[in-house]
């Protein structure tokens, strides 16, 4: 949970931070040891989405092959 006070870039750091040092555990109790888990904890504990963050990695696979233009 975010801590009082605390921005929601600050929250993501926190989270990533732990994760780094090993020290971020899921719902669970297991350490996170995936990076795609721990950007999903983070985003989810500071209230902010994958669109939030602006990522556009998904976007192309909706739109079908990465690499062809029409």
């Amino acid at each position: 949970m975010p801590k009082p006070g605390e921005s929601k870039d600050e929250t993501v750091e926190r989270v990533m931070h732990e994760y780094k040092t090993h020290e971020l555990k899921s719902s669970s109790g297991d350490k996170v040891k995936s990076r795609k888990q721990a950007v999903a904890i983070a985003l989810s504990e500071s209230g902010q989405s994958y669109k939030d963050k602006g990522s556009t990695s998904h976007h192309r696979r909706e739109h079908g092959h990465p690499g062809r233009h029409h």
